[in-house]
């Protein structure tokens, strides 16, 4: 696994697979040194996560230099203007992915896709927005991943014609809850969470949102990922007037159902990998998360008027009524015309299409009592009931 321990080695790969150079500053490399070594020291590969990390980092960078070479030969893009993003900003396992998938149903707001972010150059084109090559190249790659982990599309669909999470575009900035999620690699999340400037980030995936919508317009964008949790403040200083929604669940339910999901993940690429392991330390990452987001309201980082909350229990009941008091209080419109392809997209992916996702907080090793007393400022605040556990 030499090649993992030099970053310079990887960046080579990057650049002689890409013909370009220019990554458009430095402030990725540090995310990008910290995260090899973590993988090279602390993720206990087997040889299948070896070529996974490897090929990850490298296609990463690869990306990066892309995007950097397409905007300096366009620098037009640079001129977009990406108008005020509507933010699903709540912690995994909350109903985020299906509200995100819902909400991209609407023919009026725009979402960035998995494959036009897995391939982002050149831009996607409207002409040709659903018949690009690269959906199918895309989607090869996710039909693998099923084939190697048939367990986790039960878990979390994927698809090249899926809506994307953030934490796939600020990977390219190596700063991103993608790495820590799939691999084993505590000192790099410990930077990340503690250490990291999340600006660059934020500031690369606002080139990211300009780069995708100079071939294929589209406003408002409706962004996701829980990764944004963690960093609200950065989050609302790129985009100050963006419109929030944060999704609420228990939080003991959010580190059973997680623990479980990180361990398949990384049972692709460690043979070491378990749900002990993964509760023992994302668990602190999350209620820490959870409990920051109330100091963010508490102090004005996210104003109460750019903010809709939604609790995963209501969302399940009825998804639509949620829905629509969603766009009431964001002040948008829901037309007849999404409201009928969101519950056809409903219909046509039922949760349970793919199995059912089987967790119980006994398999993560920790104690209800401890845990339940670390969430109580996030739940206390938002009034978020416990569950059985």
């Amino acid at each position: 696994m030499a090649d993992l321990l030099d970053t310079n080695a990887l960046i080579a790969q990057a650049q002689e697979a890409t013909g370009l150079d220019d990554m458009g500053g430095d402030e990725w490399r540090e995310g990008c040194e910290r995260l090899v070594d973590a993988l090279a020291t602390e993720a206990k590969l087997n040889e299948l996560g070896h070529t996974v990390a490897t090929s990850d980092v490298v296609g990463q960078i690869s990306t990066r230099l892309q995007v950097v070479a397409w905007r300096d030969e366009h620098p037009e893009v640079a001129d977009q203007q990406v108008n005020p993003p509507i933010v699903i900003v709540g912690q995994g396992r909350t109903g985020t992915t299906i509200l995100f998938d819902l909400l991209a149903c609407d023919p009026n707001v725009r979402v960035p896709l998995t494959w036009e972010v897995d391939l982002p150059v050149p831009p996607p084109q409207t002409v040709t927005f659903t018949t690009d090559e690269r959906i199918a190249q895309s989607q090869a790659q996710y039909d693998m991943v099923d084939l190697v982990m048939p367990d986790f599309k039960a878990m979390h669909p994927m698809g090249a014609q899926l809506a994307q999470e953030c934490v796939r575009i600020t990977s390219s900035d190596f700063r991103s809850m993608i790495y820590p999620t799939q691999f084993r690699v505590p000192s790099y999340a410990d930077w990340l969470l503690h250490e990291a400037d999340m600006s660059s980030a934020y500031r690369y995936h606002h080139r990211f949102l300009q780069h995708l919508q100079s071939g294929h317009p589209g406003q408002p964008w409706v962004l996701k990922s829980p990764g944004h949790i963690w960093s609200l403040d950065a989050l609302v200083s790129e985009y100050p007037d963006a419109l929030l929604v944060q999704t609420h669940r228990d939080p003991l339910k959010i580190i059973a159902s997680l623990s479980s999901l990180i361990s398949t993940l990384r049972s692709m690429s460690s043979d070491d990998a378990s749900i002990p392991d993964a509760a023992a330390e994302f668990a602190d990452y999350l209620v820490d998360g959870l409990n920051d987001s109330v100091t963010a309201r508490q102090d004005g980082t996210v104003a109460e008027d750019r903010v809709v909350d939604m609790t995963f229990r209501d969302f399940m009941a009825d998804p639509f009524v949620t829905i629509g008091k969603v766009y009431d209080a964001l002040g948008l419109e829901l037309t007849d015309e999404a409201l009928g392809t969101m519950k056809t997209f409903l219909a046509e992916h039922p949760a349970d299409v793919h199995g059912t996702h089987t967790y119980g907080w006994e398999n993560t090793g920790l104690d209800v009592g401890e845990w339940r007393e670390k969430a109580a400022p996030y739940q206390d605040f938002f009034d978020v009931p416990s569950e059985v556990t």
